[in-house]
């Protein structure tokens, strides 16, 4: 059976794919999996990774910047990269002639779910967020089903009768860390509570610099694996130098990107983390029971991180704390990590709402969906 896998190009579309595709290859057929979506390097190395043959398209979207290089943007891909991709995407989706079609949305999966769609192939939807994307607006009219990460009378838009609460699919294998395991992998000292601080695949430099500022007094009570993303490593790696002394620079662990092990580990050894709100890093820190604090991108299109994380935190009735951009102030901040471990059973009762709202095997769901409709 042939699968085509396809999506915006972010981290964000780009493991939930994964997830699916090892919950496939448990399973046991003979499956062929195929990408097709728009560049992406980080992207590609890691679905080639999973044996998945990668079709990368010109892939166009719509900016709504009122501002003249949006325009001009908007003009160009409108008449060149738009069409472009959509014949791409038509001469892949007609010789690749894939069983069955799965869409993480995004503006780089609509060439090839319309072209599917167009050829009458079979297309499952995943909607990540609270709110979908303009694609998956689009893109809904074209199916019967709709798969949704957050419970159905939380999420947005959809005809509530296409839709089906099943979770954001997780890589299951970020569930099998050891505190052992992060100890020597990070050198952690394990005389101080572990807090792990995510700003997704690219870091967030609004949390990396709420952190710097109150580095020294943070590192007095806990101690920090901070992912920081790959371009702001440096900087963050050397004004750290400047604010703490060599005796709580023990207690910092600064990384770019934190990869697969990296981050299995990480998660094992954290007693709290502090995380943007994309529903990957929500669905993954339910599924591992911990309790977290959220800082949704402010700028996140049609504010999808914070209806996220107050989705979250109302589904979950007390897993996470949600603290917006406007509100992240270095001491505000600290005073409520504090809080949380300061109050006897706080954090066991956020992780047990953690894993009340977990879905871990969302990925294993599809999957086997996917088995169903192959066998009848």
């Amino acid at each position: 059976m042939k699968i085509l896998f396809t999506g915006g190009g972010t981290a964000g579309h780009i493991f939930p794919i994964i997830a699916v595709a090892r919950e496939l290859r448990r399973l046991g057929l003979d499956w062929k999996f195929y990408y097709v979506g728009p560049k992406d390097e980080f992207g590609s190395i890691l679905l080639s990774q999973e044996d998945v043959e990668i079709k990368t398209i010109l892939a166009g979207k719509i900016r709504r910047y009122a501002n003249w290089k949006s325009i001009t943007q908007n003009i160009f891909d409108i008449l060149f990269k738009i069409p472009a991709g959509f014949l791409q995407s038509f001469f892949y989706v007609f010789f690749t002639a894939p069983d069955l079609i799965f869409s993480k949305g995004g503006y780089g999966s609509l060439p090839s779910v319309f072209s599917g769609w167009f050829l009458q192939v079979p297309i499952l939807l995943h909607e990540s967020d609270v709110v979908p994307g303009l694609a998956n607006k689009l893109l809904s009219k074209l199916v019967s089903k709709i798969f949704v990460s957050f419970p159905v009378s939380q999420t947005e838009y959809f005809s509530e009768k296409k839709m089906v609460s099943i979770g954001n699919p997780v890589r299951i294998e970020l569930l099998g860390g050891s505190k052992e395991g992060a100890q020597k992998l990070f050198n952690l000292t394990e005389e101080k509570p572990v807090i792990l601080i995510m700003g997704g695949s690219q870091g967030a430099q609004k949390i990396n610099d709420t952190i710097l500022e109150i580095l020294p007094q943070i590192l007095s009570e806990f101690e920090l694996i901070h992912q920081t993303g790959e371009k702001n490593f440096e900087e963050v790696r050397n004004e750290s130098k400047v604010v703490i002394t060599p005796e709580l620079e023990r207690f910092y662990h600064p990384v770019g990107f934190l990869k697969e092990i990296e981050l299995r580990e990480a998660y094992a050894a954290s007693d709290l983390i502090l995380s943007r709100a994309g529903s990957g890093s929500i669905f993954e820190i339910a599924a591992l029971g911990k309790p977290s604090v959220l800082v949704p991108l402010a700028l996140a299109a049609q504010d999808h991180q914070a209806k996220n994380a107050y989705a979250y935190a109302e589904g979950s009735k007390g897993a996470t704390l949600v603290i917006e951009e406007a509100n992240l102030t270095p001491h505000f901040l600290l005073e409520k990590i504090k809080y949380i471990f300061a109050v006897p059973g706080e954090l066991e009762k956020m992780s047990k709402a953690a894993k009340s709202f977990a879905k871990p095997d969302s990925g294993l769901l599809i999957a086997e969906y996917i088995m169903n409709y192959y066998k009848k």
